[in-house]
């Protein structure tokens, strides 16, 4: 009985581990709150840094990957984080195994993903940060480029 109990109690505890490590999302929507990414091309989306004289905050992920799931679903959601990057920045996210994600990690020298970069308004690469960041971190990286 005890080792039932002891069966039953290790798997409730892995797929709560799984469940927190791979939230489901979507990243094609954004929270209320949170970061409000710009729905449209890359291309236009410099038009737009340029028109408004703004950096860009590029977050190149992959639908299967789990600290990417983690970035969308607890930081970017995070109403610090968006007060910050909506008021200061150009703000995309591309899928880096589409045509577009993949011509971005390519120009860009991406090694894995996510990877989140600070961009002039001309698209030079200012910063870079890999992996999974808490919000405060995230903010951090932003104020390094917009204070």
């Amino acid at each position: 009985m005890k080792t039932f109990l002891f069966i039953g109690l290790f798997a409730l505890v892995v797929i709560g581990i799984y469940s927190f490590r791979n939230p489901k999302v979507d990243f094609k929507e954004d929270t209320a709150e949170g970061i409000q990414f710009f729905k449209g091309s890359f291309q236009e989306a410099l038009e737009k840094a340029k028109a408004e004289n703004k950096p860009i905050f590029l977050d190149i992920y992959a639908t299967w990957c789990g600290p990417c799931k983690m970035l969308k679903k607890h930081t970017f959601s995070d109403k610090e984080v968006g007060n910050y990057y909506n008021a200061n920045y150009i703000n995309v996210a591309v899928d880096g195994e589409t045509k577009e994600g993949s011509e971005l990690a390519n120009n860009y020298r991406i090694q894995g993903y996510p990877t989140l970069l600070i961009l002039d308004k001309n698209g030079k690469q200012i910063a870079e940060q890999v992996g999974f960041v808490e919000p405060h971190i995230l903010v951090n990286f932003g104020k390094r480029i917009v204070p």
